[in-house]
């Protein structure tokens, strides 16, 4: 009876040195937490990298079999000699540090379809000077009277010979014909053309806005994914902590091995969670490389606060005034109506002549002899008319009408359809919005206070792992869906902004 006893003390010994241990370990674990109930959006576990700006190196994680295979040269810096040709800028040697709007600007710089956009609208705007330039003269030269065996006589053909004692011909001359079209018609059809590339440069603005959406949704899934990187490491530190105090309790005969093991197998796939991560990060800054005109494998530092960028929204009302006054489709569906109109005038200017002026001068001698003696000149007007019963010039403005009519029908649909799409837009950021601002104050503050409560009561002895692990779950779950959220509110905010013909800066 006696052992027994010693034994019993021996054990409630230390039982209690070992409670002690772990309560101390729960209390430094949550003393700063303790302090911070106030905010509960606000993660327990600080960890050193909480900069969303620096994407994970991939190149880091391969392992030496792995650099010896194909995939260092995938993640190798690119150089002058590695860079395909079809990539018109040198490859840069350092990390590139760009935020929102210098992604923008690059965009407009560089992106290869807006060049091509661009070339395009100036090529339409040197056809104006083109039009409006005067005909091109037109040059003749007539010699006529040339003896048989001689056809190229050109000096000697009207001079006297005993057959022909007064020459040949006195035809020979040199004529210089000038056409001018009815006053007003080439004016016209310039200024036609002249509104024609003003539509492409609106088309070419619209473009702009499309691939500036398309930069701001991959720039905010990249900060996203930054964002999610960030849980799963806080998330593997939480978890850490669990499987500490796990194991404390198991030495202290207080918990089974199985919770240890459960506690490592949730921090191994949160660790295996950050490597998908970190391959869809990689690809997203790839894609943006391509987009703003840059080699795919240059190195690219995302620069960006995505609280502050949720800033105030105009209404709806405005949006749709702002669309309908200033997209650039509608600019360029309005200049096509306004060519169209153009177009019509100038199809009934077919009805009016047009005129051609001709000067002539003759020589009795043919026009390359030394002495050509007296010259005599002519000017001579040619009025060119429609014929044929105006066939061609009635049915040319029978199509100039009907083009006007599909191009004010055309129009009309522009704006409903742009209209349409700020409403859908709008819609949409609403929705973004309430879920995130939802998740933000409500759902992650409740499950960072199911957690706290959680691994104190299990720290203290107290039972209720399996809610421990289930609670550090749910507010994994919650933070990154948080994270995601912010995402899909800043993507619909650049969205609707585009859609509405405006930057989102």
């Amino acid at each position: 009876m006696l052992i027994l006893t010693r034994k019993i003390s021996a054990f409630n010994a230390a039982h209690c040195i070992t409670s002690l241990v772990v309560a101390t370990f729960a209390c430094s674990v949550f003393a700063q937490s303790a302090t911070n109930d106030i905010t509960p959006a606000s993660v327990s576990v600080q960890t050193g990298d909480t900069s969303l700006t620096a994407p994970p190196s991939i190149s880091a994680q391969l392992s030496a079999k792995d650099k010896s295979s194909k995939a260092t040269e995938l993640f190798a810096p690119v150089t002058k000699q590695n860079t395909p040709k079809i990539y018109v800028n040198n490859a840069s040697t350092g990390s590139s540090e760009m935020d929102l709007r210098q992604l923008w600007s690059e965009l407009k710089l560089n992106n290869p379809q807006l060049g091509a956009l661009r070339e395009s609208y100036l090529s339409a705007k040197a056809t104006v000077p083109q039009i409006a330039a005067p005909a091109n003269p037109q040059v003749g030269l007539v010699w006529s009277g040339m003896p048989a065996n001689s056809p190229f006589a050109l000096g000697g053909a009207n001079a006297p010979s005993q057959q022909y004692p007064g020459g040949i011909s006195s035809n020979n001359s040199i004529s210089i014909a000038q056409p001018f079209q009815f006053p007003g018609k080439k004016s016209l059809a310039a200024d036609i053309a002249d509104t024609n590339a003003e539509a492409l440069l609106a088309q070419s603005e619209a473009a702009y806005l499309q691939l500036g959406a398309q930069l701001s949704t991959l720039y905010y899934s990249a900060l996203a994914a930054q964002k999610q990187l960030q849980v799963l490491k806080e998330s593997v530190i939480r978890l850490e902590m669990i499987k500490n105090v796990a194991k404390a309790r198991y030495a202290n005969n207080a918990a089974a091995y199985v919770e240890y093991l459960n506690a490592q197998v949730a921090q191994s796939s949160a660790e295996a969670d950050q490597f998908n991560l970190e391959r869809q990060l990689q690809v997203a800054l790839n894609n943006i490389n391509t987009l703003v005109g840059r080699h795919s494998r240059e190195k690219l530092i995302l620069k960006g606060d995505v609280r502050r960028s949720m800033n105030a929204m105009p209404t709806l009302i405005e949006l749709e005034d702002y669309a309908e006054s200033s997209h650039p489709s509608l600019k360029g569906s309005a200049l096509q109506l306004e060519a169209a109109r153009k177009g019509v005038t100038l199809a009934k200017k077919a009805y009016l002549p047009d005129f051609q002026v001709i000067g002539s001068s003759y020589t009795p001698r043919g026009p390359f002899s030394a002495n050509n003696g007296a010259l005599f000149y002519q000017l001579e007007l040619d009025l060119i008319i429609p014929l044929y019963f105006f066939t061609k010039e009635k049915y040319g403005v029978e199509q100039a009408i009907r083009n006007q009519a599909s191009a004010e029908a055309s129009d009309i649909s522009n704006r409903q359809q742009i209209v349409l799409a700020v409403n859908s837009a709008y819609a949409s950021y609403e929705q973004a919005r309430t879920a995130a601002n939802f998740l933000r104050d409500r759902q992650v503050p409740q499950a960072d206070a199911a957690y706290k409560v959680g691994l104190t009561q299990y720290s203290n002895n107290g039972q209720g792992f399996n809610d421990l692990l289930t609670a550090q779950t749910q507010l994994r779950g919650l933070e990154i869906q948080l994270a995601l959220a912010e995402s899909n509110l800043l993507q619909a905010q650049a969205v609707l902004l585009a859609t509405a013909g405006k930057e989102p800066f």
